[in-house]
């Protein structure tokens, strides 16, 4: 069962199976020619991809679903090969974190670098080329606190920014996770028409708002070499266990909560602007009209992702509940 679970996590988050092992191959001098070429610093969005790795990928979602609905942050290894940042692999930090930002303590600077030191030690010669947290609950995207953050290591080396959120991982049994790059100070970023949905809490909305045209989107695949067989199978049975002992519904009770008072503190707001646009002759200001319905629009797909994740839920705890009860008939028969 673990083993076809785990088919279906790779499948569900399109894990490409890549032949031979040549995109772990280092080159030092390479990645070093490359950053005192510094094409990144000139093109703002030169970075366009970012490829992870199997076991990176799992070791984040295991960290991040460890903190619960605390913030958790890590490092992320690996190379550059033109427009895409490969991520080989990944270690979390001891970091203390609030709701709303994640901050870096002297403790945790120094683990990086006694880490670095010693994988460097065993052969390990990969840069740190970004840094992961979680946002539980929340959504992928950076805050201003993580804008910050991200512009002020885009400074020292081509960097990565990932957000996991482990709470709607568990929800919708897909690896929510994005990751960013941000735009040089007082860079203009081109008119991307028609914005991508996201679904944000209406507390977060202005912190998403305010900070959202100041960093752009890569695009994230994942892969898997016959190197991440081994370590896939050791982290899968740890990760399929703390899997398969969880209920969704009850774990994530709160947020399912948080979810569906959200919809409905956001149907008020589109409703009093209905009204209040009515009152003034909302129908000679189409430009308006469109807005509102927008929002209409996204509390709907909010709407309608909550009560998907509820059905998925449901469907999980059925389908262990039948999996145990056979298969305790079955022993009891024996």
């Amino acid at each position: 069962m673990s083993k076809d679970a785990r088919k279906k996590f790779e499948a569900e988050n399109k894990i490409e199976a890549i032949e031979g092992d040549m995109i772990y191959k280092y080159d030092e001098d390479r990645h070093a020619a490359f950053v005192a070429e510094g094409k990144w610093k000139t093109e703002a969005q030169f970075f366009k991809k970012c490829r992870i790795s199997a076991v990176a990928l799992l070791k984040m979602v295991m960290h991040a679903r460890s903190g619960g609905n605390i913030e958790v942050m890590g490092l992320m290894q690996g190379k550059i090969e033109g427009d895409t940042a490969i991520v080989m692999d990944s270690f979390a930090l001891p970091v203390e974190a609030s709701e709303t930002r994640v901050n870096a303590q002297a403790e945790a600077f120094e683990y990086i670098v006694q880490y670095l030191e010693l994988i460097g030690q065993v052969g390990r010669k990969e840069n740190a080329i970004g840094w992961y947290h979680s946002h539980p609950s929340y959504g992928c995207w950076l805050s201003g606190i993580d804008v910050a953050t991200q512009k002020l290591q885009q400074k020292q080396g081509p960097w990565v920014a990932v957000v996991v959120d482990p709470i709607r991982t568990v929800s919708s049994g897909k690896v929510e996770l994005g990751a960013f790059r941000t735009y040089p100070d007082n860079y203009k970023p081109p008119d991307a028409g028609a914005s991508q949905w996201e679904s944000i809490p209406a507390e977060k909305i202005e912190d998403f708002g305010v900070h959202a045209n100041q960093y752009y989107k890569l695009e994230v695949s994942y892969f898997k070499s016959s190197l991440d067989e081994s370590l896939l199978t050791l982290l899968w049975n740890k990760y399929w266990v703390n899997t398969l002992a969880s209920n969704p519904l009850l774990t994530n009770r709160d947020y399912f909560a948080a979810a569906i008072g959200d919809v409905s503190e956001k149907l008020e707001q589109a409703e009093t602007q209905l009204q209040h646009s009515g009152r003034m002759g909302g129908g000679m200001f189409f430009p308006e009209k469109k807005k509102e319905e927008s929002q209409l629009s996204k509390v709907t797909k909010d709407g309608t992702k909550t009560a998907i994740e509820q059905v998925h839920g449901l469907m999980t705890q059925v389908l262990k509940d039948n999996l145990f009860n056979f298969h305790y008939k079955d022993v009891k028969k024996k």
